[in-house]
């Protein structure tokens, strides 16, 4: 399997440098529900291994079948046109600059900022995202590329699962919006091209030009900060060279129509265990979240109907960080024996009930825990203000309970 990585750019280093402490940003941890700031925190480069700034790699898992079907043209930005002639890129750039917004987190637990890139879905400012981008963050600042503002923006809701949020930027009006198409009329050999905020730099968004080739793609995105992983589906493979800060940049066709949102990209021959991100490397492949699968989610959120994957309304927080299963088992802990945790914030909810480093948590609101993965899930659906039991193993080998109420977080 080759790695890939997440576009998601760190913009600045934190208090640990490049990295935080590993596994710092996991699910109950700062990048997840239950946790600070989140995986890594910020956006990050258009298809990226990793999540940016938070390291994210993916493992390419083959092939799946099908898009998500739906037509995502008319529900918000401009109209899908069909039937025209095929633009030339600087046109395509003309037409798609004024809709996109420039994405800067700050990770106020982690002392850094990333940077992304985000779409504009409504001229009252609702702009979608990946949810790499904005996990983790303590707060948002989004610059719409049409006006030049920056606006402060709060997280409308979420699907960690399928790598989109919703943004709403407060106070924004007559935003100019996209132009989205249909991404199941989308065809290997077709002409697409990415823009995005490659290298956090800002201003006017950088272009690259490509091919689809391939449809249907599933990767496994494992986030080393987090120590989770998760399954993409339903990808469009293409091979524009996006950079960090690309992620949550659109792909689009040579009608000037956005058919996908850039969420990772591969890099050949890197290493498949601890790859991270190198500012100003190219990849020549990537892939992108269908716009139908994402409008479908987004129409969700807006509508505040949570799910088994989708979070609507605060996050809620745990305090801890959680080691991931790699440097788990490279400390001796067997594979499935929970979720490890490698950090506390002081006065959360998780330090306030006694949990410490080097702690197993092994069930959260009456659910068994094997992974970090499965107390991300088991966190995910909880909102501030939420009793949650807590199950762990201390160091001695002695087990505890308690029952926490969480407090307001982070974007996960």
């Amino acid at each position: 399997m080759s790695t890939i990585y997440d576009p998601r750019l760190p913009a600045g280093q934190g208090q640990w440098g490049a990295s935080p402490p590993a596994g710092w940003p996991g699910p109950g941890g700062p990048p997840g529900p239950g946790s600070p700031p989140g995986d890594g925190g910020g956006g990050e480069g258009p298809g990226g291994h990793v999540r940016h700034p938070r390291r994210r790699r993916f493992l390419a898992a083959g092939a799946m079948g099908g898009l998500w079907g739906g037509t995502a043209g008319g529900l918000w930005g401009g109209k899908a046109i069909s039937g025209r002639s095929a633009l030339t890129t600087s046109q395509i750039a003309a037409q798609t600059d004024p809709g996109l917004v420039d994405v800067v987190t700050t990770l106020g637990y982690q002392q850094a900022q990333a940077a992304g890139t985000g779409l504009v879905l409504t001229p009252s400012g609702e702009v979608l995202t990946n949810n790499h981008v904005i996990r983790g963050a303590t707060s948002i600042a989004v610059t719409d590329v049409g006006n030049g503002r920056t606006y402060q923006a709060t997280v409308t809701g979420y699907d960690q699962s399928h790598d989109i949020a919703v943004l709403q930027l407060r106070g924004a009006s007559g935003l100019k919006t996209v132009t989205l198409g249909d991404s199941t009329r989308a065809a290997v050999g077709q002409k697409v091209v990415a823009l995005g905020n490659a290298g956090g730099k800002g201003g006017t968004p950088s272009v690259v030009t490509g091919t689809i080739t391939g449809l249907g793609a599933s990767i496994t995105a494992a986030d080393q900060s987090s120590g989770t992983a998760e399954q993409l589906t339903g990808l469009i493979h293409h091979n524009a060279a996006i950079q960090p800060g690309d992620s949550g940049g659109p792909l689009v066709n040579t009608a000037g129509q956005v058919i996908g949102i850039n969420t990772a990209g591969r890099v050949d021959g890197a290493s498949t265990e601890g790859f991270q991100i190198q500012s100003g490397q190219t990849r020549t492949e990537a892939f992108a979240i269908p716009i139908n699968q994402a409008t479908a989610i987004a129409s969700q959120i807006e509508a505040g109907r949570s799910s088994a994957t989708v979070h609507t309304g605060a996050t809620a927080f745990l305090g801890v960080a959680i080691m991931s299963e790699d440097t788990a088992a490279a400390s001796g802990i067997a594979a499935g024996s929970g979720a490890v945790v490698s950090g506390v914030v002081p006065g959360s909810p998780a330090d306030g009930a006694g949990l410490a480093a080097g702690d197993v948590i092994t069930s959260a609101g009456g659910h068994p825990i094997s992974s970090p993965s499965g107390l991300q899930v088991a966190l995910g659906q909880h909102h501030p203000g939420d009793s949650v039991t807590i199950g762990w193993t201390d160091q001695a080998g002695l087990t505890h309970s308690a029952a926490l109420v969480l407090a307001s977080g982070p974007a996960a």
